[in-house]
């Protein structure tokens, strides 16, 4: 949002758009639930959500998740607009229809394209302040796609365990965990490299941090890589919990760039 005006947007429309975007985020969770109540129970990381506890009826979270989707519609569309209130159904309906049933239980790829869901706050967040998807706003997009496989690949690492028994193939269940730490290093780098796609329509700040934080993230990613090639003792959450970290400086970094304002960088031609 504050790219897209590439100044501080209003309060009042961040707050309609940050509460419309929390419900449909909410929807698609509550549906994730109800989906997979079944693999939940059986996963050491998930056992403790209501529905496996019996705390919450079934019926109950899925008219939950169906009203808070119908919420988050309606939020967006009177209060920020209807592209962005269009997108927001669009979203939860992907999350639901292609990540969890379509991908999740038969592809050791879905959370790469099922991950797509994950990516479209920012465009939603684009839409809410221009009324249109532009392409920054898809370079965007590409930052948290490529982001989501090492990010989720080192929580698979973990909890491969968990995974193999719910019947789950996230990739660290079918494939060695050298072939992982491999694929974690290839989408970092492009990760990192997709970043620099914004520089033409930032300054030197976020271009600065952008570099800084991806040189960070590549070093743990090769540490890992390289540690897995050693046969030791790994730690793949910290790089989990450095994800989540990196994320938030290069979109902290756009945000105060865009906040106050330098002369962009602009194309090299």
């Amino acid at each position: 949002m504050f790219l897209a005006g590439r100044e501080i947007p209003s309060p009042w429309l961040v707050l309609a758009t940050l509460v419309g975007g929390t419900m449909a985020a909410g929807s698609a969770n509550a549906l994730n639930c109800v989906i997979d109540a079944d693999i939940d129970k059986v996963m050491n990381r998930t056992k403790r959500r209501p529905l496996v506890k019996d705390s919450v009826p079934r019926r109950g979270a899925l008219i939950f998740g169906l009203a808070l989707g119908v919420l988050s519609f309606a939020v967006l569309y009177l209060t920020v607009n209807l592209l962005s209130a269009i997108l927001a159904i669009a979203t939860i309906l992907f999350y639901i229809f292609v990540y969890t049933l379509l991908l999740k239980r038969r592809t050791s790829q879905n959370v790469v394209w099922g991950g797509a869901a994950g990516c479209m706050p920012v465009v939603i967040g684009w839409a809410a302040v221009t009324g249109t998807v532009e392409w920054p706003a898809f370079v965007m997009f590409g930052v948290i796609f490529f982001w989501t496989p090492p990010h989720t690949w080192a929580l698979g690492m973990k909890y491969r365990d968990d995974y193999e028994r719910a019947g789950v193939p996230m990739l660290p269940v079918v494939a060695t965990p050298q072939h992982v730490a491999r694929q974690i290093v290839i989408y970092s780098w492009v990760m990192v490299a997709w970043t620099l796609l914004l520089v033409p329509v930032t300054s030197w700040i976020y271009t600065t941090f952008a570099i800084l934080a991806g040189g960070w993230f590549l070093f743990y990613a090769h540490s890992l890589n390289a540690a897995v090639r050693r046969g030791e003792e790994t730690k793949p959450m910290s790089l989990f919990h450095r994800s989540n970290t990196y994320l938030m400086i290069v979109f902290v970094a756009l945000a105060v760039d865009s906040a106050i304002g330098l002369p962009t960088i602009g194309l090299p031609f």
